[in-house]
């Protein structure tokens, strides 16, 4: 499975009306686009940041569908008044409980082998002991070496409290793959469709 990733930068103040555009315009579309599993959206209300990740059955399906979804993300930018990044990704690790409120995404450079059996093997039962844990995902994209791995939480307080735990098994993922951590962020989960099965 593939996923495609639309990340802006744009107005606080816009972020409600970005959601309404992606829930009554972009959902639909996708519905009807072929290959297309769902659709999650993350915002951070604060600062305007907002990635949008689409799922996908093949690479393929994926790339047929980006000329149709161009003119869709340039509105999103339009928006947002935002800039626009687009990625794409293999999905390595799909596992998820129950709904979520809110989500941690970790970008870490590396061994991408590595880094994704630390994930699966050594991660994820300590993840899951953790309360308020509800999912955790690993992209990746091999040509950058960079992995994406997002652990979604029930409420801000349960991922206020698993601070401390996420930043060590963080630091292990990036230090089994020779790797360095790039970024860390923390989102509200603003829509959640993205129906991927479970890949752990």
């Amino acid at each position: 499975m593939f996923a495609r990733s639309s990340t802006f930068h744009g107005r606080p103040g816009n972020i409600d009306a970005g959601i309404r555009y992606v829930q009554d315009e972009v959902v639909p579309m996708l519905d009807g686009a072929e290959g297309c599993r769902g659709l999650s959206l993350l915002v951070d209300r604060e600062t305007g940041y907002c990635i949008a990740t689409s799922s996908w059955d093949s690479e393929e399906a994926m790339a047929a569908s980006d000329k149709q979804l161009r003119s869709t993300r340039d509105r999103g930018k339009d928006i947002l008044g935002a800039s626009l990044q687009v990625d794409s990704w293999e999905i390595a690790v799909m596992h998820r409980t129950h709904h979520a409120e809110c989500c941690r995404v970790s970008w870490i450079e590396g061994d991408l082998d590595a880094m994704t059996e630390t994930f699966r093997v050594a991660i994820m039962p300590r993840l899951e002991e953790l309360d308020g844990f509800c999912s955790a995902s690993m992209l990746v994209d091999r040509l950058a070496g960079l992995g994406c791995v997002t652990t979604a939480w029930e409420s801000r307080a349960a991922m206020d409290a698993s601070r401390t735990a996420a930043d060590d098994l963080r630091t292990r993922a990036a230090t089994d793959s020779n790797g360095m951590i790039v970024e860390v962020h923390e989102f509200d989960l603003a829509y959640a469709h993205l129906h991927v099965p479970e890949m752990a």
